[in-house]
């Protein structure tokens, strides 16, 4: 029997944020877009959302090749010894590149890079950028303060969005079984993802959570998702849910799983329909990752 493959998407409650900012103008900080339907949509890097997964992982106790130095005067990484998939949780869910030729020691067996096994797109807010801003006075280091960021107070330009974020992931069950202890920290890396937080580097001002609100996530033998993997519409809604309860249905309701929000202010009838499908629901998104898990590496 063939390993499944296992896709979904995130969508976060909305709150005010000036998470991943961009190159400031002057003392403007700008907020990171593309655009999308005609509209300017705030965004988050998979990026950043990898490296606060890291650090849950670390606080989970998994065994972590790299850590953050905070005391660098640029961004810095250490690793405590050359990439090691089947040692390290994050050399092996996140994958590595060595590109330096002389870090390889003689009769060194293990690849200088590796695919990531948790694949990931950005974080598209919901709703589009509306151009609010805030203004902060930083108040000038006077007296006897014993160090000075400048020689005057200054007046900082914040751009903000109150918005939620929908974001997919998928997970090859093959990939994740591809060392001893792969189900062991794939199961791990889902749990992490339903308390996921501490996004991008706005974050030490800007609470702003990426953890679960709903999630849509569908365990199956296709190679491909099937469906709109940025598929919330503004309410917070999954229109192409009707897909599977059509008749015939398009997409089979027995792969899917359905958690949070979305499924807590279902209409009874269309939950109903979707429950006699044999669709997976669960009013708890982060007991649905947990479920999700077992049901993905119990066979494998």
């Amino acid at each position: 029997m063939p390993h499944k493959n296992l896709f979904a998407t995130v969508l976060t409650y909305a709150a005010p944020s000036s998470n991943y900012r961009g190159e400031s103008e002057e003392n403007r900080t700008v907020l990171q877009k593309i655009s999308r339907g005609g509209a300017e949509h705030t965004v988050i890097s998979p990026e950043s959302m990898r490296n606060a997964l890291r650090e849950i992982l670390t606080k989970y106790g998994l065994p972590m090749n790299r850590r953050r130095l905070h005391d660098e005067d640029q961004l810095a990484v250490e690793f405590k010894e050359f990439p090691h998939a089947e040692k390290y949780a994050d050399d092996f869910l996140f994958g590595y590149m060595v590109a330096d030729s002389k870090a390889k020691k003689p009769g060194e067996s293990h690849p200088s890079k590796r695919d990531s096994v948790l694949r990931m797109n950005m974080a598209v807010s919901l709703l589009p950028y509306r151009f609010d801003a805030t203004f902060h006075q930083s108040p000038r280091n006077a007296g006897a303060s014993p160090w000075k960021n400048s020689a005057n107070s200054a007046l900082l330009h914040r751009e903000v969005a109150y918005t939620a974020y929908q974001y997919p992931f998928a997970l090859a069950v093959a990939d994740c079984v591809a060392v001893p202890e792969g189900k062991r920290w794939a199961t791990q890396l889902l749990k992490a993802l339903g308390e996921l937080s501490g996004v991008a580097g706005g974050h030490a001002r800007s609470l702003f959570e990426m953890a679960p609100r709903s999630v849509v996530a569908r365990l199956t033998p296709s190679l491909v998702a099937g469906y709109d993997s940025y598929g919330f519409n503004e309410e917070g809604k999954f229109p192409e849910l009707s897909r599977l309860v059509g008749e015939p249905p398009d997409l089979d309701a027995r792969e899917f799983w359905l958690g949070g929000e979305l499924v807590r202010k279902m209409e009874s009838e269309q939950r109903q329909a979707l429950e006699a499908r044999g669709a997976h629901l669960h009013d708890n998104p982060q007991a649905l990752l947990e479920k999700l898990a077992t049901a993905a590496f119990s066979e494998a």
